[in-house]
């Protein structure tokens, strides 16, 4: 099976390339029968050993799950939205060879119930293509970049998890997500989910933060009880995901908010939840979501208001950092410390962002491939064993700069530019516009996150978000109004399905 998962690899991310790309009905359907093949095999390769009899009844039991969905999703296509929402805290341990990985195998489910829809689609003549629209090139090279690095990989069976664990399913989510016909009503809906599942969490957040009690995380624990404040992760087991989650939920609030068009007590409600998101936000104390939170916030306030607007934020954010460093106290923290003291303080980060860019400059074109920076960054530093909090970058472009070289960097920044670009062009004052912003700002967000956190393409926001991408590029936006005052003409309601790209 060594031999054999890097060649499924690269069928796989073939068969995905070709469903993101091709505009051939039948030979979409030959890349999803690559794409489930590809599956299977990899999935054989990662499976812990057990009994033939369990195997057997767990294979039924993900044919008989996916049917169920399939049915479901036949009549209720925004199901695939909901369900997937529901399922992003569902993560679960799974031991895989010497990993611990944390699944999510309730979305597989999902997952795999949408394969089967989207081919009886393909079966009954349904001729839709390219539905990601203006990030369907870049997404389709970086898979098969990504793919095709599993020839030299130096850990395979690493590089079989990120792809047969994420990019391959969640590739097809994106296809499923930009499917969906354009319903406000349902993707208010969606909205709504967001944000009553980010209040529960913040409220799950602030009980923790009140009886001092954390849960699932043993490593939490032991954080708090040496650190001089204290953290909270809700249902989550890192508290970095947790802030990545309330992050999503706020930028997503304040869209409405900027792009104006909603009066009266919805927007005392909207900053209602933002407020209240920020909160449990707050007790987190993730730095990497607020980070990606502020730089939402910025990138949000200069597509809205312009550019007056954005230099006040900015000077603001400028004095606050000069008022900050003029602290002694927080001076010495910032200067004057040595490596070893920055390593320290960035949890050994500085270390394997050092050791990552040493891997890239030794590998420049092609990286050492797809999962192999844990591997290669244990034999450079003589460390035994492949424990991941110690090997891992926490970067996500340092990772596909070492793993991918700059050919797979060079195609993470055409994807995630392709698709912020295509959120901002056009933006008007309507429902669609805000849908556009709030879109293209949360996926900013999470770019940003990954960058001190990872999880770019683990998370499945991401490819929902790219989904969205391609949904909203096929709708027209409501026209602002004229410098003069006068309001443009009404714009024609959208067709319920668009029609099919070229």
């Amino acid at each position: 099976m060594t031999t054999a998962a890097p060649i499924a690899a690269i069928v796989g991310a073939a068969g995905l390339a070709v469903l993101l790309l091709a505009t051939d009905r039948l030979a979409r359907l030959a890349g999803l029968v690559a794409w489930g093949a590809s599956l299977g095999v990899l999935g054989l390769y990662l499976l812990p050993d057990l009994s033939r009899s369990r195997l057997v009844a767990a294979a039924v039991g993900v044919a008989v799950v996916a049917v169920v969905v399939a049915l479901v999703l036949r009549r209720w296509p925004y199901a695939l939205a909901f369900a997937t929402l529901a399922c992003i805290p569902l993560r679960l341990p799974v031991d895989i060879g010497d990993d611990e990985v944390n699944l999510l195998l309730p979305l597989y489910g999902v997952i795999g119930g949408l394969a089967l829809s989207f081919a009886w689609e393909l079966v009954r003549g349904d001729d839709r293509a390219r539905e990601l629209g203006p990030v369907a090139w870049p997404l389709a090279a970086f898979v098969l970049w990504a793919g095709l690095s599993m020839a030299w990989t130096a850990d395979v069976r690493r590089g079989a998890i990120f792809l047969g664990a994420f990019v391959l399913p969640f590739g097809l989510l994106a296809i499923g997500f930009a499917r969906l016909p354009w319903r406000g009503k349902w993707l208010t809906w969606l909205w709504g989910g967001l944000v009553a599942m980010a209040l529960a969490f913040a409220a799950v957040g602030g009980y923790q933060w009140v009886t001092r009690d954390v849960f699932w995380n043993p490593s939490v624990k032991v954080f708090n009880a040496y650190a001089p404040f204290f953290r909270v992760n809700s249902v989550f087991w890192d508290p970095s995901v947790y802030g990545r989650f309330l992050t999503v939920a706020i930028l997503a609030s304040l869209a409405g908010i900027l792009l104006g068009g909603i009066r009266g007590w919805r927007v005392a409600g909207l900053y209602a939840v933002v407020c209240a998101t920020w909160l449990g936000l707050l007790i987190s104390f993730s730095q990497s979501s607020f980070v990606a939170l502020a730089v939402g916030i910025v990138v949000a306030v200069a597509v809205a208001w312009g550019r007056q607007a954005t230099l006040a934020l900015v000077a603001v954010g400028a004095a606050t950092v000069i008022v900050l460093v003029a602290v002694p106290q927080i001076r010495h923290e910032l200067v004057g410390k040595s490596r070893s003291e920055l390593n320290r303080i960035t949890s050994g980060r500085s270390k394997l962002l050092g050791e990552g860019f040493r891997i890239a400059a030794d590998n420049p074109v092609q990286g050492v491939g797809v999962g192999g920076f844990s591997r290669e960054y244990a034999r450079r530093l003589g460390i035994p064993g492949r424990d991941p909090k110690r090997v891992a970058s926490h970067t996500t472009p340092v990772t596909v700069l070492a793993e991918q070289g700059f050919v797979g960097v060079a195609l993470l920044a055409w994807l995630v530019a392709a698709a912020f670009l295509a959120t901002l062009r056009g933006l008007g004052r309507g429902f669609t516009s805000r849908v556009s912003l709030a879109t293209g700002i949360v996926l900013l967000a999470i770019a940003v996150h990954s960058v001190f956190y990872a999880a770019f393409f683990e998370d499945p926001m991401t490819w929902a978000l790219l989904g969205l991408v391609g949904l909203v590029s096929r709708v027209p936006k409501k026209k602002p109004p004229l410098l003069s005052g006068r309001q443009p003409p009404a714009e024609p309601s959208p067709v319920p399905e668009p029609a099919p790209a070229p």
